[in-house]
């Protein structure tokens, strides 16, 4: 049995707990937490349980979210229908990285955004997973636990007008239908679950307000069918009509129809298996996120 009082010392003064936890071998989190001083024990405690047990799981050389592999496995080799029509892969699109490739490029949260794409005269544009973007610095995407802010794309972005509907790629059961409200936030929001090797989620953020008027919670779903419809800034959150498309391997402890939809770089190993690349359904190959 861990010395439960010794790896809670080790706790004590680090400003990064995260990457501390990741240090600590096998130890489960209720008794790590019973054994540390109040500080520590707030700091933990003021975060997502579940996040933190991946962090663990992941420092003792377990998979981040046990079966996390089998499910990218699944996904790798199970049939999708197109999310899009046209499909996206069949026609012309443009990769958008928000690192100064495309200087030209308005932020996506820049309402000369609208025109600015209008302009490239293509159907969709791709924003990249595991992208470090600089837009995400606001409290919201900070917590208690480390000085390191979520900052790392966990889905994958798809422009295209407002409207423009949204088709589910697998059957599934509909987990949640929210309006996340926070400046920024996801706005009109659909966590879909699915079963494969394990149950998974899908998450279709920034949909416009037909989405409660398609889907309920407990509602199946089959591929093909049209779940939602892309948003326009005052239904979205404040962004260019866009999906964010994003798989989650379990949902932690987030409840009420929101997860994270930018992790720590610090922590990418773990936020990979929690939330593997979402080309593993929209199958668009890397080279479609390259200029």
């Amino acid at each position: 049995m861990p010395d439960y009082p010794t790896l809670a010392a080790r706790l004590t003064g680090q400003p990064d707990l995260y990457s501390a936890l990741m240090s600590l071998g096998h130890a489960e989190l209720a008794p790590l937490l019973a054994a540390c001083d109040t500080d520590v024990a707030g700091r933990l405690g003021s975060v997502d349980q579940g996040l933190l047990r991946a962090i663990l799981r992941a420092g003792s050389g377990l998979e981040a979210v046990e079966g996390a592999g089998a499910i990218a496995a699944y996904l790798a080799g199970v049939d999708v229908a197109p999310m899009f029509d046209p499909a996206i892969g069949d026609g012309p699109r443009i990769a958008l990285p928000t690192g100064g490739q495309r200087p030209d490029m308005p932020a996506f949260s820049d309402r000369a955004f609208d025109d600015w794409f209008a302009a490239m005269r293509v159907p969709y544009g791709i924003g990249l997973y595991g992208e470090n973007r600089s837009v995400y610095q606001t409290p919201q995407f900070a917590d208690r636990a480390s000085p390191e802010r979520r900052t790392v794309h966990l889905g994958i972005d798809v422009f295209a007008p407002a409207g423009t509907p949204v088709h589910a790629p697998l059957a599934g059961v509909v987990h949640s239908v929210v309006y996340n409200a926070d400046p920024l936030d996801y706005g009109h929001t659909l966590i879909l679950q699915h079963e494969g090797s394990a149950p998974f989620f899908t998450l279709y953020g920034h949909m416009g307000a037909s989405l409660p008027g398609l889907l309920a919670v407990g509602d199946r779903v089959t591929p093909g069918q049209v779940i939602a419809h892309f948003g326009d800034w005052d239904e979205n959150g404040g962004w260019a009509a866009h999906l964010h498309f994003q798989v989650m391997t379990s949902m932690l402890e987030q409840r009420g129809g929101n997860f994270f939809g930018v992790g720590h770089k610090g922590l990418w190993p773990v936020w990979t298996q929690i939330c593997p690349d979402p080309d593993l359904i929209l199958r668009l190959g890397a080279a479609r996120f390259a200029l």
